[in-house]
């Protein structure tokens, strides 16, 4: 057992002193592994993923799928509501403008008519899992779609695509596009405090989204051993 902790640790340390002195041949496989961007196709409409400032590289990678005529609508996404903005609204507050509205006028800028893009309001979605349950929910109700883009980030491509196709994988055709306009870079991703977050980020829910999968088995198994 000792034997086994000391190459442990050598195989640790060897790895921490890798990344250190060599940080170009180490590092831009952990993002890489992140990304899947497929090949262009064609699809009933593009689902553009809500987010904060990255939804600009989103919504603009969702217009250029419409332009080149690979899909016929764009979808999007928002309206989150928290316990506190619920309260603030009981209290009297309204906002000033409908929540799509933003987004649908920089989709109109980029060329996709106002009529081609189809508002869903999801007020306690809250990660990418129930953003998915929440949004093809509806579409799976809609005749006219049957295949999906999703525009996402490009760090966020694979866990998405992966969690739409555990999803809804037997009723729609999935694919999953990063944002070209996405400022992430994958070969020096380590040298930028934001990067550095959306590669941590995208680990850290890849952890929690497995996990979320075993507790319950684990909670179940630990009450009937009891």
């Amino acid at each position: 057992m000792k034997r086994f902790l000391k190459v442990l640790l050598f195989v640790f340390l060897s790895l921490v002193c890798g990344i250190f002195f060599s940080p170009h041949y180490f590092l831009p496989p952990l993002a890489r592994v992140l990304i899947v961007n497929e090949l262009p196709t064609k699809a009933d409409a593009a689902v553009v993923l809500n987010t904060d400032l990255e939804i600009y590289p989103r919504l603009m990678a969702a217009a250029e799928l419409y332009g080149r005529n690979q899909v016929r609508k764009v979808i999007i996404n928002g309206n989150r509501k928290s316990s506190v903005l619920k309260d603030l609204e009981k209290a009297g507050y309204s906002s000033c403008c409908p929540w799509q509205e933003e987004r649908v006028r920089i989709l109109e800028l980029l060329g996709v008519p106002r009529q081609d893009i189809i508002s869903i309001s999801l007020e306690d979605a809250y990660d990418t899992v129930s953003e998915a349950k929440g949004v093809g929910a509806k579409l799976i109700t809609n005749d006219e779609i049957s295949s999906i883009i999703i525009s996402t980030s490009k760090t966020h491509t694979r866990r998405a695509r992966y969690i739409w196709e555990q999803l809804f994988g037997d009723k729609l055709i999935i694919s999953s596009q990063a944002a070209p306009k996405d400022p992430f870079d994958p070969s020096r991703w380590w040298r930028e405090g934001r990067q550095i977050r959306w590669v941590l980020y995208e680990y850290g829910s890849w952890i929690f989204y497995y996990w979320k999968q075993i507790a319950p088995d684990a909670s179940q198994r630990q009450t009937v051993d009891i």
